[in-house]
């Protein structure tokens, strides 16, 4: 899953305005009569559920349509198409600026959208130039180019759930176990190296379950695979924290996750949490359940002992984060809206 990439964007150019002189029979000094030309087509990014940056990384460029030239008999030229990109939900839209990266838009819903290159303005024909003192004007004015900008588009997943863990804690076997997304499992660190997704599914609705690479200590510096996806943590609604249940410091397991996401986005701690210690199939984890309910008791989150491999507590698992997330709005957890730069495109002539 790509979750970054730059392209590059161009309106389309305005039409030409056309210089002509109306020659008819019977009609003496028939005047000019060139026209306009068209405007040129707009780029413009929209959200939409079925969008895939992959797409987009394979093309780089997007021209919009040009407008056409004036013609004749006043006769205007026409506006060229606008170029329509979609773009996924939660993709959020970058230009460089004197600064640095400023942004332009967040798309977030299906439908919004955005215009990011203004076509260029059609030139004048001749016959917008007549006036009763100069009745003959040999002038036109050509189309002016599209706005061309290059773009950084970067995604920020909207889940229901992101699960997030330490090394070979099984989230892809719980991914695996709650979803039907069938992700990479193996018995090495860093099996998952890109956010991969599954779907829940509920007897009304169903909910979109994200599971990103493992989180080592000193993530949010760039250690491990680094912060490039702790941003999807920022948009899921409620966090499941995995722990494996051999790891002989599980309550410190807990707080390394914890402070790395505080270290990263402190609000990341106030979103609804659930914690799930894992393997419990193993005989010396079984053994030390009494252990980890005294860890976990004063936690002030609710927390649960599952297999992922063997099924074990999972259907508890998924009712209570079910009844968590019916108790919660879908943008509640997302964070505020961020600082947004304002468009203000050309007046049209």
């Amino acid at each position: 899953m790509i979750t970054s990439v730059r392209v590059i964007v161009e309106g389309g150019n305005g039409g030409n305005g056309l210089i002509s002189f109306r020659h008819e029979k019977y009609i003496p000094r028939g005047g000019p009569d060139g026209g306009n030309g068209g405007h040129g087509g707009d780029v413009v990014l929209e959200a939409n559920s079925g969008a895939l940056l992959e797409l987009l990384k394979q093309r780089r460029k997007f021209v919009a349509e040009n407008g056409t030239h004036g013609g004749s008999h006043d006769k205007h030229g026409r506006k060229g198409k606008d170029l329509v990109i979609p773009v996924p939900m939660g993709t959020m839209v970058f230009t460089e600026d004197v600064v640095g990266e400023c942004l332009v838009a967040d798309l977030v819903a299906g439908g919004d959208h955005i215009v990011v290159a203004k076509g260029g303005v059609g030139g004048l024909g001749n016959a917008r130039f007549a006036t009763s003192v100069k009745q003959a004007p040999e002038i036109a004015t050509p189309g002016e180019a599209g706005e061309k900008k290059l773009l950084t588009l970067k995604l920020k997943l909207l889940t229901d759930i992101c699960i997030i863990g330490m090394t070979n804690s099984g989230k892809s076997t719980l991914l695996s176990a709650i979803s039907q997304a069938r992700p990479k499992i193996a018995d090495y660190p860093f099996t998952t190296r890109q956010p991969v997704l599954g779907v829940m599914q509920d007897i009304k609705s169903d909910f979109v379950v994200a599971e990103i690479p493992a989180i080592a200590p000193d993530a949010h510096l760039g250690k491990g695979l680094g912060n490039e996806f702790l941003c999807h943590v920022e948009r899921t609604r409620m966090i499941v924290y995995l722990l494996d249940g051999t790891s002989p410091a599980i309550g410190d397991d807990l707080g390394t996750l914890e402070r790395e996401l505080s270290l990263y986005n402190s609000n990341l701690l106030h979103k609804p949490k659930i914690v799930v210690i894992n393997k419990i199939d193993l005989p010396q984890v079984q053994a030390r359940l009494p252990e980890f309910k005294q860890i976990f008791a004063l936690l002030g989150a609710p927390f649960f002992f599952v297999s992922a491999a063997a099924g074990c507590g999972i259907v508890e698992l998924t009712n209570k984060a079910v009844e968590m997330l019916k108790g919660t709005s879908e943008t509640e957890g997302m964070g505020a809206s961020p600082q947004v730069a304002i468009f203000r495109p050309r007046a049209k002539r």
